[in-house]
């Protein structure tokens, strides 16, 4: 963050002109980490603008000025976390089928992609977070144990567990033989060459 101490100090001891520069300094970088942390672009939004209201409320409570990113960061991360587990983000199953897996993989067979979207949505909770962290939003294991509060052994373990459900439901629906290859086109297909 790009908050030099000076500037912090001036906001914690309460002048409002350093505390309104310092927010206008700390919303890119909040804006930039909330939009890998947060699940949806409104998410993102609202996460940093609970961190800047906690910034202008509490920055007096701050001990430190080298612990204003931590802060910050925190607030963000507990607050993309909580807006992913309330769903306020809760998308219909074609429009994750359509944004999501279209944007991930647009080569993908629509049939495929409602059929994929519909074993994730049948994962229980704890594995669907984990799989749609990792594999949709691609954070690292080490930030998915982060923002759920998990071990990193727990955060592969339920990605396993995820991944493999998700290959028996495509499995169980026709689209991959076991030895990985796709099924053979058969002459009723509009996509074959």
């Amino acid at each position: 963050m790009r908050a030099d101490a000076h500037l912090v100090e001036a906001a914690r001891l309460g002048d409002r002109d350093a505390i309104l520069r310092l927010l206008t300094v700390c919303q890119p970088d909040l804006k930039r980490f909330a939009r890998r942390t947060c699940s949806t672009t409104q998410d993102a939004e609202d996460a940093v603008q609970v961190a800047l209201w906690q910034l202008y409320r509490k920055i007096g409570a701050l001990r430190t000025a080298a612990t204003l990113a931590t802060w910050l960061f925190r607030i963000v991360e507990r607050e993309c976390f909580r807006l992913f587990r309330r769903g306020s983000h809760a998308e219909s199953l074609d429009e994750l089928a359509d944004a999501e897996l279209q944007a991930a993989a647009p080569r993908i067979p629509q049939d495929l992609q409602l059929d994929l979207a519909r074993a994730i949505e049948r994962l229980s909770p704890p594995y669907r977070e984990v799989l749609i962290l990792r594999d949709v939003h691609e954070l690292t294991t080490a930030e998915v144990a982060a923002q759920l509060g998990l071990s990193i052994e727990a955060v592969k373990s339920r990605l396993h567990r995820a991944r493999a459900r998700v290959r028996e439901a495509l499995l169980g629906s026709g689209y991959w033989l076991k030895d990985g290859a796709p099924p053979p086109a058969t002459s009723g297909d509009r996509n074959v060459l």
